[in-house]
């Protein structure tokens, strides 16, 4: 059997299914005439943005998303106002965040300030506007996948996320991949998502 592997820069607003929910845009809306066992390795929330990997590889499916392998995720977060070192700390060293009803403490990850915005195209809707509260945007690279992980540290810290890009996983970046779009690839992906 030959397997599939589909790169998507996902878009705002958009769910991480095929099937229809509502008046929702699914991945239906963007990938057409892909295989039927074709499927999304994890998922984007429906506000979050950037790397959905589909795969009809059952083993790879396997590999990314069981939490004993702890493959790492990087995401460019902007968050509402000017970060501090002391937040920046704090996600690195592990924040407590709710999950489940249950406090939970958050593993080691990496985070770092950006200066100024990465070269990204632009959202559609863009993040609001106010003139006197400044916002920044951070790296964050987490072996975890709680349910809006992300977003929860950054609130747990003070610093609300505005707008949320997975940028890659492993060693594979959505780089070139404008949003909406994707790219198929062989079996050579691989090695560089489980790096």
């Amino acid at each position: 059997m030959a397997f599939q592997y589909i790169a998507f820069n996902k878009p705002y607003k958009v769910l991480s299914q095929f099937t229809p929910e509502g008046d929702k845009e699914t991945l239906a809306d963007y990938l057409r005439d892909i295989p039927k066992d074709v499927y999304p390795v994890g998922r984007l929330d429906y506000d979050s943005e950037g790397l959905l990997l589909l795969t009809n590889d059952k083993d790879l499916n396997h590999k990314l998303t069981e939490p004993k392998f702890a493959h790492s995720r990087t995401y460019l977060v902007q968050v509402d106002g000017d970060i501090t070192d002391e937040a920046i700390r704090k996600l690195t060293a592990g924040i407590t965040i709710n999950v489940n009803g249950k406090d939970y403490t958050t593993k080691p990850a990496h985070a770092e300030k950006l200066d100024g915005e990465p070269g990204i195209p632009p959202r559609t809707p863009p993040v609001r506007y106010r003139a006197n509260i400044p916002t920044s945007w951070i790296t964050l690279t987490l072996t975890e996948g709680k349910n809006r992980q992300v977003r929860k540290m950054t609130a747990a810290v003070g610093f609300p996320t505005l707008r949320l890009i997975r940028y890659s996983i492993g060693n594979f970046t959505v780089e070139g991949i404008m949003p909406g779009t994707y790219r198929m690839y062989d079996t050579g992906i691989k090695s560089l998502l489980l790096s």
